[in-house]
């Protein structure tokens, strides 16, 4: 794939990208390596006046780099702001807890006391270079999410960015710039995916972490474990969303429609599956169709806009496949299914919701990359949990009910990272990132996130005297 912004809206090259030649990547790698040993023996304090400096930066910077994004990959321009917006937040988050949330702990002195230790204690330090492959749906989001913990905990950052958002992604090497990083804190590699493996295996990488695809996380993962490296991976997702009997209808079928068109329907945490209690399916099942057919489809630079284009060519066509895959065995579509005829350019796709799904099609068990619903009818809430779990994935879930023993049930039986109840699934700083299953190990954001990169240090001391 070159590496180039292509405006998804009219499927126009506005810029292409050299990639790094050999020598130029190992000049980053050595200033990576040079300034990891400056970084990680700074302040707290240091590295939070910095990431407050390239937060200041960034909101100073929401309108020009917010339409940045949606030129590269299509995100409605509302969205692009809040996503700045969201950055900029996570990176304030930080910069004022890393230094509560790496602090030494200190393990109560009778519990050390039979190994002869006067006191000891438990600190973090930075492990050093991580390898950072990041995806083109959230370009500034999925970085700084990274960043932010990599960076206060002294780490620094290669980042190795999709193909298809360059310009997000220099302009994230330059923002920390700006800040005051040291020169090679933060990096941007525009290389092509043949190039990771050789970054991955250079003994100056200390770890890596991946948002993406399912093979590219194997990949990694198989790389990593050889060189016996950390992964942190947040790869697919086929999210459910369940709604039972108490919940409230409308609300739950306005949330729905949001949490599946989010990001164009690009967002690994968007809802997929509705899984529908047959005593309310059918009233909700006409709140939501309605809801979908009712967006608007259109360039993604105007305020109007609910939903854009995809972010690729592929991306539209891998859709059309999932879709007329499932219609072909017996699904229906309620609406949508088809390209929008009033956008004959660019790579557009009307929200859809099929009914009729069954284990036999693709779209049941693989990941719908786009605003494409599914809808099911279960009995109880055995079959819904049953259905929520038939799935290779588990990043999150949706469950909308009032009855506080399903709510138990529901956290005690669905298989997924998350289970966000009457509301939409989203990350947020103060809370931990991932999933389980085809979806990936380790978490992002909060302090188990920042923890993630740390080499976690026993410190032993024996009697003085």
């Amino acid at each position: 794939m070159a590496i180039a912004t292509v405006n998804p809206a009219t499927g126009e090259t506005l810029k292409t990208f050299d990639a790094l030649n050999a020598g130029e990547l190992e000049d980053r790698l050595v200033l990576a390596e040079r300034a990891f040993q400056e970084h990680r023996t700074t302040s707290f304090a240091h590295r939070a006046e910095l990431l407050h400096k390239a937060a200041e930066l960034l909101e100073a910077d929401q309108e020009s780099i917010a339409r940045t994004m949606t030129t590269e990959m299509g995100k409605p321009l509302a969205a692009a702001r809040a996503e700045v917006a969201k950055c900029v937040k996570a990176m304030r988050w930080y910069a004022t807890r890393a230094e509560e949330l790496l602090a030494d702990e200190a393990p109560d002195p009778a519990d050390v006391r039979d190994s002869g230790a006067a006191r000891a204690l438990v600190r973090y330090r930075p492990l050093g270079t991580v390898l950072a492959v990041m995806p083109w749906n959230f370009p500034l989001w999925q970085v700084v999410r990274f960043a932010a913990p990599a960076l206060m905990a002294g780490n620094t950052g290669l980042l190795k960015h999709a193909s298809n958002v360059p310009q997000t992604a220099l302009y994230l090497e330059e923002l920390f710039r700006r800040a005051g990083f040291p020169r090679g804190c933060f990096q941007t590699l525009l290389i092509g995916s043949g190039a990771v493996e050789d970054v991955l295996r250079d003994p100056r990488i200390a770890a890596a972490t991946l948002t993406g695809s399912e093979p590219a996380g194997r990949s990694v993962a198989a790389i990593a474990g050889d060189e016996v490296k950390k992964t942190v991976l947040e790869l697919g997702g086929s999210d459910p969303y369940l709604v039972l009997p108490s919940a409230d209808l409308d609300k739950a079928a306005a949330t729905g429609v949001r949490a599946r068109v989010q990001n164009n329907g690009q967002s690994c945490i968007a809802a997929k599956r509705f899984i529908v209690h047959t005593d309310v399916h059918d009233a909700f099942a006409e709140r939501f169709t309605a809801g979908m057919a009712a967006l608007t489809v259109g360039d993604p630079m105007d305020e109007g806009t609910d939903v854009g284009p995809l972010a690729s060519e592929q991306g539209r066509s891998d859709l059309e496949e999932l879709v007329d895959d499932a219609v072909h065995r017996g699904a229906r579509a309620m609406c949508g299914g088809r390209r929008p005829p009033r956008h004959p350019a660019g790579w557009f796709y009307e929200p859809t919701v099929l009914t009729g799904v069954t284990p036999g099609m693709r779209i049941h068990h693989e990941e719908a990359f786009g605003p494409v619903a599914t809808l099911y009818r279960v009995a109880d809430l055995d079959e819904a949990v049953a259905v929520a779990n038939d799935s290779p994935f588990g990043l999150s879930s949706n469950a909308w009910t009032r009855d506080a023993a399903e709510q138990e049930r529901l956290v005690r039986d669905l298989q997924a990272g998350g289970v966000f109840f009457n509301g939409m699934t989203a990350s947020h700083p103060g809370l931990p990132f991932g999933g389980a299953k085809r979806s990936g190990y380790g978490r992002e954001l909060s302090g188990h996130g920042i923890r993630e990169f740390c080499n976690i240090t026993t410190v032993w001391y024996g009697p003085q005297d």
